[in-house]
C-alpha cells in the first residue's frame, strides 16, 4: 500500500465499477407537504418605521468574539483534560471522564482525577503508562476484503484490517464499528474519538445498506415479515428497508438497519431460515464505494468529514 492509493481516492470520476452499481428499492415515502403559515400569525420582518428602529437596536449589540478569538484563548489558558485525551483519538469526552475517575490518567508524573483540570503545553500527560498528545485528525475509508478480522492486533496470527491501512497515516488510528471475518465492504478508521462515537450509536440512526447473498430464494412472504416486527435474541431489531435487489435474482436482497449488534444481518436472516452466503457493506453514513475497489483505501474530503459531523 502506498500514497498513490489515497490520492486515487480522493479523485471524483464520474464513471463507477457496475458491478458495485446496485440499487435496492426504497420502501421509504417522501413528505411533500408544506406548512403554511395561519394569515394570523405575525410577519416576521418589521413593517413598520418604529419596528426597524426597534430592530436596528437589537441587531446594534455589541459582537461576540468569533471562534478564532475563542481558540486563542483558551490556548492561553490551557485545554481541558477530558477534551485533551479525546483529540489525542484515544476516546470520547465523556469516555475520558470515566478514564480520569478510575485513576487511569497521570500529568507530569501525578495521578490526576480532577474533572475540570487545564492541560498546558507544558505538561506531559500520561494514558495507562503512554504519553499521550494531541494529533491531527485522519478519516480513513477502506473497502474491506475478505477474511481480515476488524481489530487492532490478533494473538492468533490472523490477518487484521490494520495491516491494509498501515501506511495511510502516521496517526494512530481505529476502526469505527466493525465488519467480522466474512464480510466485505466499507468501513471506516480515525483518531477522532468523538465523532467514532457518534458514528457507533443507534441513537443518530447512522445508515448501513447491506448486500446479502442467501442460499435460496427470499420469498415474498418473508419480505413482508422482514418489513414488519423483527426480534432476534429477545431484542426487536428495526430494519429501516428491505428488497430484492434490482435486477437480480431473488437470492440478492438489499437490507438497509441502523443496528451496531454483532453479526446482526445474518442471524436476521438465520431466524428465517436462510443462510447468508456473502454480506457486502456498499453504503455507511451516506458514503459508497465509488471508484474504491476492494482493498484499497481513501482519506475523506473536508466535504465528507463535515458531513459526518452534522450527522
Amino acid at each position: 500500500m502506498n500514497s498513490k492509493n489515497s490520492s486515487r481516492g480522493r479523485q471524483a470520476d464520474k464513471n463507477s465499477n457496475p458491478r458495485e452499481k446496485k440499487s435496492f428499492r426504497s420502501d421509504r415515502s417522501e413528505k411533500n407537504d408544506r406548512p403554511v403559515r395561519k394569515s394570523s400569525e405575525k410577519p416576521r420582518f418589521a413593517t413598520s418605521s418604529s419596528d426597524n428602529k426597534k430592530q436596528f437596536k437589537r441587531d446594534s449589540r455589541k459582537p461576540q468574539p468569533s471562534k478564532s478569538v475563542q481558540n486563542t484563548t483558551e490556548d492561553a489558558t490551557g485545554i481541558r483534560l477530558n477534551k485533551y485525551i479525546s483529540n489525542s483519538g484515544i476516546c470520547s469526552r465523556r469516555e475520558a471522564d470515566t478514564y480520569i475517575e478510575h485513576g487511569s490518567v497521570a500529568v507530569n508524573g501525578k495521578l490526576m482525577t480532577q474533572m475540570g483540570y487545564k492541560v498546558q503545553p507544558t505538561d506531559e500527560v500520561r494514558f495507562d503508562g503512554t504519553l499521550i498528545s494531541i494529533e491531527k485528525k485522519r478519516y480513513i475509508l477502506l473497502n474491506k476484503p475478505k477474511n481480515y478480522i476488524t481489530t487492532m492486533e490478533d494473538d492468533r496470527g490472523r490477518k487484521t484490517v490494520m495491516e491494509i491501512v498501515a501506511d495511510a497515516t502516521k496517526e494512530r488510528i481505529y476502526p469505527v464499528g466493525r465488519l467480522d471475518r466474512n464480510t466485505t465492504g466499507l468501513l471506516l478508521f480515525t483518531n477522532d474519538g468523538e465523532l467514532a462515537k457518534k458514528l457507533t450509536h443507534p441513537k443518530h440512526n447512522v445508515r448501513k445498506l447491506y448486500h446479502a447473498s442467501l442460499d435460496k430464494k427470499l420469498s415474498i412472504s418473508d419480505l413482508d415479515k422482514l418489513r414488519g416486527d423483527v426480534v432476534i435474541e429477545g431484542k426487536k431489531v428495526f430494519i429501516d428497508a428491505v428488497s430484492y435487489v434490482e435486477g437480480e435474482r431473488k437470492t440478492e436482497v438489499g437490507i438497509e438497519i441502523h443496528s451496531g449488534r454483532n453479526r446482526i444481518v445474518r442471524k436476521i436472516f438465520e431466524s428465517f431460515g436462510y443462510a447468508v452466503t456473502k454480506l457486502d457493506r456498499v453504503v455507511f453514513a451516506g458514503m459508497t464505494k465509488r471508484n474504491l475497489p476492494r482493498g484499497r483505501w481513501r482519506e475523506l474530503t473536508d466535504q465528507e468529514v463535515n458531513t459526518l459531523k452534522m450527522l
